[in-house]
């Protein structure tokens, strides 16, 4: 089995509702005879506010993220999804990556076409032109892993890591991170960072989560695309 990740950028003409609407209607039921299953992160009016981490470099940033997974990413496999996809968004990028859990969604498990609990925040990162690939990915993956599970409140830490671009002109991401946080964590630092009622607890996560962010992802930092609906839809031969 092979992971596919879209980025969809919306036409500016289109209400963000009709994009999300059709997102996760037509365009989902389309792709789903093609796919084990896919996963879609849409933003909607519940991420609007709050003003934990948002990092904008992409400009226009994307607005919605498709994840999925096929028996393979041969390219006519992949075509009928892509024509899908692009006939729904004005720009599509996509990358395969090779998926690691190193903490699965146990408390807030998805629902077949239901919006899951709490909101998603999908980072899209390069590699520091200073650090080389096994340097970079041992930052990331062997010594970042226990940071950002023990600093923060996320209940689902996914990481890809991008193996290739699968669509003409795509970023040079070298990772695609997926953290799922409670919905209160948006708008309260101290939630966000694991430390109600704890300031110094706070900040010792805040500094703990910068500096080994700061190993790995370099000056340039990343793209936080922050959605809150993150349906998710197995097809009938997928076994969860």
């Amino acid at each position: 089995m092979e992971k596919l990740i879209y980025a969809l950028w919306r036409d500016p003409a289109e209400s963000r509702d009709a994009f999300n609407a059709r997102l996760l209607g037509p365009v989902a039921d389309a792709i789903r005879p093609h796919v084990r299953a896919l996963r879609a992160n849409v933003q909607d009016e519940t991420v609007v506010g709050g003003t934990n981490p948002r990092f904008v470099v992409t400009q226009p940033q994307m607005e919605a993220v498709v994840q999925i997974w096929v028996d393979t990413a041969y390219p006519p496999a992949r075509a009928p999804i892509e024509a899908v996809l692009g006939g729904g968004a004005q720009r599509l990028e996509g990358w395969l990556v090779c998926e690691s859990v190193p903490l699965p969604n146990r408390n807030h498990p998805p629902r077949p076409g239901e919006p899951t609990d709490g909101f998603s925040q999908v980072v899209f990162f390069e590699r520091p032109a200073t650090l080389d690939a096994e340097t970079w990915r041992r930052n990331w993956q062997d010594e970042h892993t226990t940071v950002a599970t023990d600093t923060q409140s996320n209940f689902e830490y996914t990481q890809n890591l991008v193996v290739r671009p699968l669509t003409e002109g795509a970023a040079s991401y070298a990772a695609i991170v997926e953290e799922c946080f409670p919905f209160a964590a948006m708008a309260d630092r101290s939630i966000y960072y694991d430390a109600v009622g704890d300031p110094a607890k706070l900040e010792s996560n805040y500094a703990r989560m910068m500096q080994s962010c700061a190993r790995f992802m370099g000056p340039a930092g990343a793209t936080a695309f922050r959605c809150g609906n993150m349906s998710y839809f197995p097809s009938p031969n997928y076994d969860a």
